[in-house]
């Protein structure tokens, strides 16, 4: 049979065409902007000799293309890592109490799982929060919304609510790994607010002081 003379640019374009087939996996957002990205460079290089300014206008285009590609996607990754933030309720699925949500997180921190460990302990102090009746339930509530919320309510621990807001959403959403350090500053937020929240020994002793206390709760 005689050889076909197959050019390089119809070979690329048979390549893709058969690469859009619907047997092949979807690409993600960052295999399409990648495919894009090499499309672009690739037809640029091949047109090269008929743009005026030659290479060096070549390489300021690529440069600019390479440097649009990379913010490009590093805003999609941080649009999602957000919208899963917002979309995802802080409390999960799972119905526990503060007092299991706390001891999960301990028995997480106890096996080096420092992730995990700062979920269920941020998700203690916003149990124990609803618990005490300071936060009303809210399904679907999220970290920021617990710090905006119990912030409000409670300003010196404002800051602090915002932190363990922020490690929460890290290490959930963002891929970053937990440490010990930030699971600790998260259990002393809950630890401070526990102490907070409880009445005094001599309120709980009073009945008619018990009573108003009850009443503020």
């Amino acid at each position: 049979m005689p050889a076909i003379d197959i050019d390089r640019e119809a070979a690329h374009e048979a390549a893709q065409r058969e690469l859009a087939k619907p047997i092949y996996p979807r690409p993600s957002l960052s295999d399409r902007l990648s495919e894009w990205l090499d499309e672009f460079l690739y037809r640029l290089i091949m047109k090269g000799s008929s743009i005026p300014g030659g290479w060096f206008t070549i390489a300021v285009l690529a440069l600019l293309v390479v440097v649009a590609f990379v913010v490009a996607v590093r805003i999609a990754r941080r649009t999602m890592r957000t919208n899963r933030g917002d979309g995802h309720g802080l409390l999960g699925i799972h119905e526990l109490s503060a007092a299991e949500h706390r001891a999960t997180a301990e028995g997480q921190a106890a096996q080096g799982h420092w992730g995990e460990a700062i979920r269920h302990r941020l998700r203690a102090v916003a149990r124990g929060l609803e618990e005490t009746g300071l936060l009303n339930p809210v399904p679907g509530r999220t970290a920021n919304e617990l710090a905006r919320d119990a912030g409000e309510l409670l300003p010196g621990f404002s800051a602090d609510l915002r932190r363990a807001a922020t490690v929460f959403s890290d290490v959930t959403y963002g891929e970053q790994p937990g440490t010990q350090s930030d699971y600790r500053m998260v259990a002393d937020l809950d630890d401070a607010l526990r102490r907070h929240s409880a009445p005094s020994s001599a309120t709980a002793a009073d009945p008619v002081v018990a009573d108003t206390w009850a009443s503020l709760r």
